[in-house]
């Protein structure tokens, strides 16, 4: 898609963070805009300000974790501006704890939205875009997807997930030499409130904040907030990989290092850290 100017955007999590931030950067390539979250109170505020500069956008409560949701997303975007060119699977949520300490609802919780929202969005707007002939699909992962850090399994396991759905995808596409692309968007720290609003979002779900690793987990995302990039930098990459049609949307160069020292660990001496095996 070399013209995105008058094409349709929909972007779920688009409340806060990186959804937000693609929202706004659509809206200023001049495409209308779907905010899709299950924050109404956000969406409203997205919307009047993409339509306060002078954009078009719709807001639209979506719970990704329903298939039916997700369905009616879609039906929406097409009864009130016609079209769907550009789908960005971005919501997402985190809780942290030890993998054999974190409750069965809280995999759940954190693999049906993060997992099952992409799947849900691919498989629903998917043959949509294909009939009408144009349009791209991103799905956010991180680099917690291709190198899993501690106490952020559930996260991790849904994000490599989406690498290898995307993946799949975009194999499937290029075999049947559709129109429509695909990318993977891998974002390493950047500054958004993901953490806060997860925890806003968790519910009656266990409070591992005053755990030991509830309390470390909470240190190091602070620490990476700190150093991470901004949001409107993360959209920017985005546009420019929808536009070339580029799969990998890595937002740190340096992961690329660290990618290269993974494979080689793995070929060469079988370990995550470079231990000889016993």
């Amino acid at each position: 898609m070399k013209d995105l100017r008058n094409k349709v955007a929909v972007v779920t999590g688009g409340a806060s963070g990186i959804g937000r931030a693609m929202v706004e950067r659509f809206a200023a390539e001049g495409m209308r805009v779907v905010v899709s979250d299950v924050d109404e109170a956000g969406i409203a505020e997205t919307v009047a300000g993409v339509v306060g500069a002078g954009g078009v956008a719709i807001g639209h409560r979506t719970d990704v974790s329903q298939r039916s949701d997700v369905e009616a997303l879609a039906a929406a975007t097409l009864t009130e501006l016609g079209a769907v060119h550009v789908v960005c699977n971005n919501a997402g949520v985190v809780i942290g704890g030890r993998v054999e300490d974190l409750t069965e609802e809280e995999w759940r919780w954190v693999v049906e939205v993060d997992l099952w929202g992409p799947v849900h969005g691919v498989r629903t707007f998917l043959p949509i875009l294909e009939a009408q002939g144009e349009g791209h699909l991103v799905s956010t992962s991180s680099t917690s997807g291709l190198g899993a850090p501690v106490f952020n399994a559930p996260y991790s396991v849904a994000k490599a997930g989406v690498i290898a759905l995307m993946e799949t995808v975009r194999r499937e596409l290029d075999d049947r030499g559709s129109p429509v692309g695909a990318s993977v968007l891998c974002p390493g720290p950047v500054a958004t409130p993901l953490i806060a609003r997860s925890a806003a979002q968790a519910g009656e779900l266990v409070d591992r904040s005053q755990t030991d690793e509830g309390r470390r987990f909470d240190e190091i995302s602070g620490t990476l907030l700190q150093v991470g990039v901004e949001p409107a930098a993360v959209a920017g990459m985005v546009v420019d990989a929808i536009v070339a049609n580029r799969f990998w949307i890595l937002t740190h160069p340096e992961w690329a290092e660290v990618l290269r020292h993974r494979t080689e660990l793995m070929v060469t001496t079988g370990d995550l850290a470079g231990r000889a095996p016993a």
